[in-house]
């Protein structure tokens, strides 16, 4: 099969095509024909060597898929060729740990997480998906909607509803609001009955913002502090909970944005850049510093469901061959994409 093969960290350069052996199924493996997948700034700090924790080089990069099932292993029960389904972002878990017995399978110990570990992506015609980490797509929900659903709208489900618990009246706030994970998380936000706030340094996607339904949006510049202008949004005080899909070049001023016993939940890094930070600054506001790290296959599945139901719209803007890998890489890095860009490797 044709796959996209990085086998060293660093530019665009290390994006090669390559011909490489079909996956064979394991006994517990759903192998699928991938129809799209999502490209997401994780796939560019992979590249470049900014992650390392759970990398295993040579590698396909992809995490957000959705293909038709082609064969299945010999203890596969849930799934046969022919159905569409959509992936979550691990191609294995161990299903036996505490973690995965209660609901908290995005850290198994033994996770595999797609496109950071080894020679399976979603950057390639096939890939191999133990089906723990399968879901079936509903009718009615496209191919190109199912391949970003795990990441960017099954992981700001968890951000919002497991771990922020945001609340109806709650003030949210959203940063990186008209990437591919902001414009979810502004309608899952709404859809739980928060006043929503989204921050951008893009004033080209406040349109698509406020149509997500940000109830205030804040433009601001690169490296300014836009906490000032929250907090009068807001109505003076601050917010309940901030959504931050950017990580450390806004961590301090999304600080700052929340009022008293806020919660702050890291969804998104993108620099891999520390920040200084004073415990203080915490506990005498009684802060809580969460984190929510990918998908479970019940988000996944609710996720489908509510776009199945119209409840939430899969934002993608546009999709190209496979061929073009370098060229969308160029993009994530710019900032310049609005929602989500999808690759399609049968093209």
């Amino acid at each position: 099969m044709k796959a996209i093969v990085v086998r060293e960290p660093g530019g665009l350069d290390v994006l090669r095509m390559e011909e490489v052996p079909d996956p064979t199924p394991g006994p517990r493996d759903v192998k699928i024909q991938v129809a799209r997948c999502g490209v997401c700034f994780h796939e560019v700090v992979t590249r470049n060597g900014t992650l390392r924790r759970g990398v295993l080089m040579p590698l396909i990069l992809g995490h957000e898929i959705a293909g038709t099932v082609t064969a299945v292993g010999r203890d596969v029960r849930e799934f046969r060729p022919g159905d569409r389904v959509a992936t979550a972002q691990r191609s294995h878990i161990c299903g036996q740990c505490r973690f995965c017995r209660t609901g908290m399978e995005t850290v198994c110990p033994e996770h595999k997480f797609l496109g950071d570990y080894g020679m399976n992506g979603g950057y390639a015609e096939y890939v191999l998906v133990e089906e723990d980490n399968v879901a079936l797509v509903p009718d009615g929900v496209t191919l190109d909607a199912a391949s970003i659903t795990a990441c960017a709208i099954g992981t700001e489900l968890n951000a919002i509803r497991e771990v922020g618990r945001v609340q109806p009246g709650d003030r949210v706030l959203v940063t990186g609001a008209g990437g591919g994970l902001g414009v979810h998380a502004i309608q899952l936000a709404r859809l739980a009955g928060a006043f929503v706030i989204a921050v951008t340094s893009s004033p080209e996607k406040e349109a698509l913002v406020r149509e997500m339904g940000a109830h205030e949006v804040v433009l601001f510049e690169r490296g300014e502090d836009f906490s000032d202008r929250v907090k009068a949004a807001s109505g003076g005080d601050g917010v309940d909970v901030v959504i931050d899909n950017v990580g450390s070049p806004v961590f301090n001023a999304a600080r700052r944005s929340l009022d008293q016993g806020g919660r702050l939940v890291l969804v998104g890094e993108l620099t891999g850049d520390f920040v200084p930070l004073n415990p203080a600054q915490l506990f005498l506001k009684g802060l809580s510093l969460l984190s929510a790290k990918s998908t479970t296959r019940k988000q996944l599945q609710d996720s489908l469901q509510l776009i199945a139901r119209g409840q939430v719209r899969a934002i993608v803007t546009e999709t190209l061959p496979l061929t073009q890998v370098a060229a969308a890489h160029r993009r994530m890095e710019q900032g310049r994409i609005s929602g989500r860009l999808l690759l399609d490797p049968t093209r």
